[in-house]
């Protein structure tokens, strides 16, 4: 099997079963009555889904011997630091709690599996073009604007999709102020650390002339 044809196999896998998980997940929602919008305001799921869809058009990229252009690589980025934030974040602060009506096989696949998967997608195919270092920023744009948006969504309605954003489960506006500030701060070094891997992986892989 040609490596691009691995590359090809390996992401619509992983795509195929993520959007299973999902779409598993989704029907639970369905069936036990549940807010639809609620189950899209997890930052796991739309990061899943991101992933999914990224991992796809990576593939058909692939496929068609399209070249990386620099803001596809940042994207995948991107689509890199929020996966990985998704596994460090459940399993070090949400693994102990009640996650409800969550299957057990879907929690594996969009918790553990899925951010290991584009993570090594990643490391084993890095970007073609060498990523600027202010792309570690843009990184940032997407959880940022999502924790925006759970904080005012839930200063309306009092649904939080997770208990970081919440005030009553963590001291009040200052105990979410100080989670958000760690969080940030965590996701800005872990943005920095993906761009600085992609960057080097690409120089050890790019043959020499």
């Amino acid at each position: 099997m040609r490596p691009g044809s691995v590359t090809i196999v390996y992401r619509l896998v992983f795509a195929a079963l993520t959007l299973t998980a999902v779409a598993a997940q989704f029907r639970v929602t369905l069936v036990n009555d549940s807010s639809i919008a609620n189950f899209f305001s997890y930052f796991t799921n739309l990061s899943n889904l991101l992933a999914t869809v990224v991992f796809t058009v990576g593939a058909i990229r692939v496929a068609r011997g399209t070249p990386d252009s620099r803001a596809w690589s940042v994207v995948r980025a991107g689509t890199v630091v929020a996966m990985v934030f998704v596994g460090i974040v459940f399993n070090v602060l949400l693994a102990g709690l009640d996650v409800g009506a969550l299957v057990p096989w879907v929690n594996v696949v969009v918790h553990m599996l899925m951010p290991v998967a584009v993570l090594v997608d990643w490391v084993v195919w890095p970007p073609e073009r060498r990523l600027p270092w202010w792309a570690a920023a843009v990184c940032l744009v997407y959880p940022v604007v999502y924790s925006v948006y759970s904080l005012v969504r839930g200063a309306v309605i009092g649904f939080w999709p997770y208990p970081f954003y919440d005030p009553s489960a963590v001291g009040g506006a200052g105990g979410v102020a100080l989670y958000l500030v760690v969080l940030v701060v965590a996701l800005a070094v872990l943005a920095t650390l993906v761009v600085l891997v992609g960057r080097r992986r690409r120089m050890s892989t790019t043959p020499t002339p």
